[in-house]
């Protein structure tokens, strides 16, 4: 029986494992250690007492492969997937910031509109107020008026009464003066007649002022 000291790194060498495969190895099967003046770590080994034999590589390479690949292509569905997603969420926020906005704008239409009705109602009422109170200034002007144009009528109606009687006592007047004119007379008759014709040109004057007053 031949005992050596190894480090991990030859005893790994010796098998044909990996240093640390030889280090399991080395704690599994309770091997001594110890340290080495440089700082190593040391085992005690008897190789031949050590059946080791390194495990052949599990399955196929070229179905490891297509299993790698087939990883990688789930993968990047995977990351299309969540591109897409990520798209969409972004898609669906922007709309709804835009009808975020469209809400707020109509919001605001509808208040705008709501106070031009309240503005339009109350117009609306003024409006009738007004023409109301036209139509109650409108009916005491047409009384007043009224009022006007009869007492205008009744003046008018007793002028031309006057003015009648006026011209009937003129007919008479000028029919007399015709009479003694043609019956012949003294002077004292005509001056009266001459008079007499004075006062009828003077009351002929009156009337017609009265008559465009």
């Amino acid at each position: 029986m031949s005992v050596e000291m190894l480090t991990y790194a030859a005893l790994g060498a010796r098998l044909n494992i990996s240093p640390k495969a030889a280090r399991s190895l080395s704690r599994r099967l309770g091997l001594p250690r110890s340290l080495s003046d440089n700082g190593k770590a040391l085992v005690d080994v008897d190789l031949a007492e050590i059946r080791h034999t390194p495990r052949p590589p599990r399955g196929n390479s070229a179905l490891l492969a297509a299993k790698i690949e087939a990883l990688k292509a789930e993968i990047a569905r995977l990351e299309t997937m969540a591109a897409d997603h990520s798209a969409d969420f972004e898609r669906e926020r922007e709309r709804a910031d835009r009808l975020a906005v469209e809400l707020l704008q109509s919001t605001a239409e509808i208040t705008a509109a709501q106070e031009a009705t309240a503005r339009i109602d109350a117009l609306e009422a003024e409006i009738a107020r007004l023409e109301t109170t036209a139509a109650d200034h409108s009916a005491d002007f047409e009384r007043e008026r009224a009022d006007r144009l009869a007492v205008e009528l009744l003046q008018s109606t007793a002028e031309m009464m006057a003015a009648k009687e006026m011209t009937a006592r003129l007919e008479d007047e000028v029919a007399a003066l015709r009479s003694g004119g043609q019956n012949g007379g003294s002077t004292d008759t005509h001056g009266q007649a001459a008079r007499r014709l004075g006062h009828l040109a003077a009351s002929i004057v009156q009337a017609d002022r009265k008559a465009y007053r």
